[in-house]
């Protein structure tokens, strides 16, 4: 995560910030302070903060990740040289705007299914680059985050079903040739492929755009065999505010949205300097 904030700074910079340079006074110490022009849930504070004192602002704030905020809140504030604080502001602003919007995003969704057995969890439908930010503003959002990249756990999408012959296939495969220590989830869009896997030891299935009426017929015949507890069962793909409990109320385990972190709105936050 340092490096890509050190990337962001070197990309915004460039030769140098000519405008402040050009106006404000060298070794000028000035305050500042982020508010919040928007409500939600605030992420990405302690990331902030560390980007700052690196650079020599001192820091003061009352907040904690997690933190429920309202307009005109008080984020932050900042004392330092004005240079740099203008320096850091917009990779600051806009790496805590896009992680609050995910928390806040998040927090949503846990807080719309709270009442069932149930967890919320991202996908990798993440920003380029920032996946690791992305991934961490869901856990302060109280989702999980599902794999962080592809060497968490095995996976079998579609795309690596269409190399075998069917799903189970795929299954018996990685099962062949993968650590124990590893999970195995593979995606499924028929009830039989769903049932053959969880016969044959994959931990998590995942119901792939399914309705869920055709959940519900997966899951009843999964208690119907008595296997339904051999395999966690993930529900996935366009599930939206509208349907969440739809799915939740039909006893999955794990209900996986990318749209919390592929089309989530950034909060809106402002910084200032002091007059």
């Amino acid at each position: 995560m340092d490096r890509i904030i050190e990337y962001m700074l070197a990309e915004d910079e460039g030769f140098g910030d000519v405008t402040s340079n050009a106006v404000v006074e060298e070794g000028m110490e000035v305050g500042a302070h982020i508010v919040s022009k928007d409500n939600g849930i605030l992420a990405g504070i302690n990331i902030i903060r560390d980007l700052f004192e690196e650079h020599g602002v001192k820091v003061s704030f009352w907040l904690a990740e997690g933190s429920k905020i309202s307009e005109g809140d008080l984020l932050i504030s900042l004392r330092g040289d004005a240079r740099i604080i203008l320096l850091l502001e917009r990779t600051a602003l806009n790496l805590l705007m896009r992680m609050s919007g995910v928390a806040s995003a998040a927090n949503k969704y846990v807080k719309m299914v709270e009442d069932f057995d149930v967890r919320v969890a991202g996908t990798r439908k993440t920003s380029p680059a920032i996946a690791k930010f992305d991934k961490y503003a869901l856990g302060v959002g109280g989702a999980d985050t599902h794999r962080l990249g592809l060497d968490d756990m095995v996976l079998i999408k579609d795309n690596h079903i269409a190399t075998c012959k069917t799903p189970l296939e795929a299954l018996l495969k990685a099962k062949a040739n993968v650590s124990f220590s590893k999970k195995i989830e593979i995606e499924v869009e028929t009830l039989e492929d769903a049932v053959d896997c969880v016969k044959n030891g994959a931990d998590i299935v995942m119901l792939d755009n399914m309705s869920p009426d055709e959940v519900k017929n997966v899951l009843d015949k999964l208690d119907e065999l008595n296997i339904r507890k051999n395999s966690l069962i993930e529900v996935s793909g366009g599930i939206s505010e509208d349907t969440i409990l739809d799915y939740a109320e039909l006893g999955v385990d794990i209900i996986s949205m990318g749209a919390l972190t592929h089309s989530t709105r950034s909060l809106d936050f402002s910084l200032k300097l002091d007059g």
